[in-house]
């Protein structure tokens, strides 16, 4: 049974880098790449064309992992690694988000991970190891990032709640919270909202975070938080109270 990598948001950011990684898996012997740009993943998989294949999909359409479902059932392989990297966030207030956005964010953030998860766990065996990229945004509720930080709570929660669950089939769970990372999400969650995070503290490159939450699943981590100040603020989130913690993000990011 041929053992395999499934990678969401492959295309760019933290989910290229974790085909980068786990191309030197000896473990690994093919990486599903899925996004929804077929130019950018061709030009991926042309640096590897026998081990990594390509699956134009966009998670965040209710149905479309389904087709992944039936893909790895008809291939008859095991899912060594199941990477949820794909994310999609928008900044401003509550009136200056669509409906469409807002639902947008909920579906790919949280149903999109769900489904990931239970489509791809019944192919998956002892030893195997399922990543969702959550976020240090997790940690406190962010006025004017507020749905897309509610929606990595969610996958923070529900990953390492999933990690009890799956503990004696040998399948680890990590949710992985990076604090801002320079990637293209920030220019991509730009609406030209009044109100809108201008101060990206700390900002670290995804390779880092990458390999970090590669070794942190390995040992079984249900968490991976890298860097000095995502862990000193998720270590503050969990003693100061978070009307503070909200109030002091309003300061730092000078809306009051």
């Amino acid at each position: 049974m041929k053992q395999i990598a499934v990678i969401t948001g492959a295309s760019s950011g933290l989910g290229k880098e974790f085909v980068r990684l786990l191309q030197n898996e000896r473990d690994v012997q093919e990486i599903w790449l899925i996004a929804r740009s077929k130019d950018k993943l061709d030009a991926i998989a042309r640096q590897d064309p026998h081990r990594l294949k390509t699956v134009v999909l966009d998670c965040s359409v209710h149905g479309n992992i389904e087709k992944l479902g039936e893909m790895l059932k008809a291939a008859h392989v095991s899912v060594r690694y199941l990477v949820n990297s794909a994310g999609y966030g928008k900044f401003g207030s509550f009136c200056d988000l669509s409906a469409e956005q807002s639902r947008n964010m909920i579906d790919l953030n949280v149903s999109g991970v769900v489904e990931m998860c239970l489509t791809c766990i019944p192919y998956m065996h002892r030893g195997s190891h399922i990543l969702n990229i959550a976020s240090l945004a997790s940690t406190v509720p962010l006025p004017y990032l507020n749905i897309y930080a509610a929606t990595k709570a969610f996958v923070r929660h529900y990953s390492r709640a999933l990690h009890v669950e799956l503990r004696d089939r040998g399948i680890s769970v990590t949710a992985v919270c990076p604090g801002w990372m320079d990637t293209g999400f920030i220019a991509n969650a730009q609406t030209g909202a009044k109100k809108s995070p201008t101060v990206f503290a700390a900002i670290t490159k995804p390779d880092g975070v990458a390999k970090k939450a590669l070794r942190d699943a390995k040992i079984g981590k249900d968490l991976s938080v890298y860097g000095v100040f995502p862990q000193l603020t998720y270590a503050a989130a969990k003693i100061l109270p978070q009307k503070f913690l909200m109030e002091n993000w309003l300061r730092m990011q000078k809306y009051r």
